[in-house]
């Protein structure tokens, strides 16, 4: 690989694909944006119903168009891991386990799991090496952080791990705190919420940020009664399938003011819907809650707390949560997702040997 040119950065998403690409030099030090596009599905025969794989070819047609005609000398891509099995964080080399795991759609039927397939076919066109970082099940509980309290039921590791480490290694680079010696809890907060103590660089816990545990979000129901929870699964109104989409697509906001804007949930309130209000100030305080329950994960020794995602954008909801949180320690936004920024940094620092490639292999090896 040679000392500088550009990294194509791939992130898809149900209906889109976001492209980036950045131009590097390890010898001067420099990483920026050179050109990005996001690509919009919505209007295109895209359907979750049957395997996404189907989708590669539409997605793949995409990207030829957002290249054609700029002259990009790629040494590297990054792309957008999809569910794979538990696995420390850090940067991976997409190998023939991983496509196979994607493919076949083992842990999920995610539009992310075409980031490494994307991928891997454009290295062919570019002599290119791709990788994948922080996936979404990237997995460094402590092992106390695995028990439930029922035995057969193990809690899982899955957050928004890429930007949640990216916004650490940003915050300690800007405040001059070594990043492998520091203790955070950051509250990823979009349609789905992570709220993850990460002690050395590692996420030590997290709550389940798709079924399970923490606040809930525009979407997600977060934890639950059990009672209530076992009411609803015997109903007889709900198979697991559909019972899991309302849980994880159509609960949260949505259901209880049927929206998931908070920026027009935020307009209602100030015209004074006291239902809207209610429901804002429950989410604000169940994140605030698991703040601090994160923040005992590491003794309420803490360098910080971390705001981001794309809710973090809001003036209101960070001012609301921080009014409750800031006692415990200095309080950092960095709102947005930044996904395709967290891909572009990691593949820099495999083009400047800072980090080590990781291999991939499926469970049954």
């Amino acid at each position: 690989m040679k000392n500088s040119g550009h990294i194509l950065v791939i992130n898809p998403g149900s209906t889109s694909t976001k492209l980036a690409i950045y131009t590097f030099d390890s010898g001067l030090r420099d990483l920026k944006l050179a050109a990005t596009e996001n690509l919009d599905h919505s209007a295109d025969s895209v359907h979750q119903d049957g395997p996404i794989t189907d989708q590669l070819p539409l997605r793949l047609k995409g990207v030829h168009a957002f290249l054609k005609g700029k002259s990009f000398d790629i040494q590297l891509i990054m792309a957008r891991s999809g569910p794979l099995k538990p696995m420390i964080g850090g940067t991976y080399a997409v190998s023939n386990d991983m496509l196979e795991d994607l493919q076949s759609g083992k842990y999920s039927n995610h539009a992310s799991n075409l980031g490494a397939l994307l991928g891997k076919e454009l290295s062919h066109e570019f002599s290119a090496p791709v990788y994948v970082s922080d996936p979404i099940t990237t997995d460094e509980f402590d092992p106390v952080a695995r028990i439930s309290g029922v035995p057969e039921i193990e809690r899982k590791s899955r957050a928004h791990a890429l930007n949640i480490k990216a916004c650490v290694r940003k915050v300690c680079l800007s405040n001059n705190i070594a990043f492998e010696k520091s203790r955070w809890v950051v509250g990823h907060l979009g349609g789905g919420i992570s709220i993850a103590a990460v002690r050395s660089g590692k996420l030590v816990d997290v709550n389940d940020a798709l079924l399970g545990m923490g606040p809930f979000s525009p979407e997600r129901a977060g934890a639950l009664p059990i009672a209530g929870l076992l009411e609803l699964a015997f109903s007889g109104v709900y198979d697991q399938a559909s019972l899991s989409t309302k849980l994880s697509r159509n609960s949260g906001l949505k259901a209880y003011l049927g929206t998931t804007d908070l920026q027009q949930i935020e307009e209602q309130i100030t015209q004074g819907n006291k239902e809207a209000k209610l429901v804002y100030e429950a989410m604000v305080y169940q994140i605030a809650k698991e703040i601090g329950a994160m923040a005992s994960v590491l003794s309420f020794n803490l360098n910080g707390i971390i705001l981001t995602g794309g809710m973090a954008n809001s003036t209101k909801l960070c001012a609301e949560i921080i009014s409750r949180v800031k006692d415990l320690t200095n309080i950092y936004i960095e709102a947005g997702e930044n996904e395709l920024q967290a891909l572009a940094e990691a593949g820099y620092r495999i083009a400047c040997g800072e980090e080590p490639i990781l291999q991939y292999e499926s469970e049954e090896k």
